[in-house]
């Protein structure tokens, strides 16, 4: 997993020029590695044993989250965007959590995070305010 985070990285600082959207609704590779790249680098740094922890609100319970693969698909929310990551969880299963990110100076941030909540991004695409870019 590490030599893929080192190419998303490498491709990242190929990227000089602030991510912008063209007038076809696309990003260049280079603008979409480096928002993937800041998706990544906030996952490794919120990695507690090689986990993404979160509290299960049915159960009160802390779980812990495996990372499997992001997905290539970047939303436009407005001025923001939205990527997605899969995850498993202790049984295997797939947890999808959705990355809702900002731009901040030359970079990104991810200002909330929605854990096994599609019906968050489905509403916000069924209304209109998110569409997909790529």
């Amino acid at each position: 997993m590490k030599s893929i985070h080192a190419a998303i990285l490498i491709a990242a600082t190929l990227c000089l020029s602030p991510l912008t959207v063209n007038a076809e609704g696309s990003l260049s590779v280079a603008e979409q590695a480096a928002i993937q790249a800041a998706m990544q680098r906030h996952i490794d740094r919120n990695l507690v044993d090689e986990t993404v922890l979160y509290i299960d609100h049915e159960t009160g319970e802390v779980r812990p989250l495996y990372p499997v693969t992001a997905h290539p698909m970047i939303l436009a929310y407005g001025e923001h965007f939205v990527l997605c990551f899969d995850f498993r969880d202790d049984d295997g299963q797939n947890v999808p959590i959705d990355y809702y990110m900002a731009r901040q100076d030359n970079g990104f941030v991810v200002f909330h995070t929605a854990v096994a909540d599609r019906a968050l991004l489905q509403t916000l695409m069924s209304d209109g305010k998110v569409t997909r870019l790529n």
